[in-house]
């Protein structure tokens, strides 16, 4: 399975940028799919998730209502739409694919999911 990110770039605050990650490999409908983002210095810390059917969502609280996770399981890609972005919001935001498939609960957790992508810059100036 291989996992490619794509679509960051600089913008200024209060601007949109739209994320994808296209996944490799087969039953990408059977797992649930993450972003994460790790800004300098700091620790990775968790996005948005989306359920391998796509009917189950869940964002970081600061993210609520500024960023949107959907996916597209014909085209086995999950998307990021991140509206009303923050100088905070500065980081290098990575997919990744849950370890297990068919699961019942969206997670939150990095180590649950196994595959990674390699990471795409998202800056924004003030």
């Amino acid at each position: 399975v291989q996992l490619q990110a794509s679509g960051g770039g600089l913008v200024q605050t209060g601007g949109s940028l739209r994320l994808s990650c296209a996944a490799s490999g087969r039953s990408f409908s059977n797992y649930d799919m993450a972003w994460f983002r790790q800004a300098p210095g700091k620790e990775r810390e968790f996005v948005a998730a989306i359920s391998w059917s796509g009917s189950r969502t869940n964002a970081a609280d600061s993210m609520k209502g500024r960023f949107t996770i959907s996916r597209d399981n014909a085209k086995n890609t999950v998307y990021l739409q991140m509206n009303s972005l923050k100088p905070e919001d500065t980081a290098v935001y990575y997919c990744a694919r849950r370890a297990s498939s068919a699961t019942i609960v969206v997670s939150t957790t990095s180590w649950q999911y196994d595959y990674w992508g390699q990471g795409t810059q998202v800056t924004v100036s003030s």
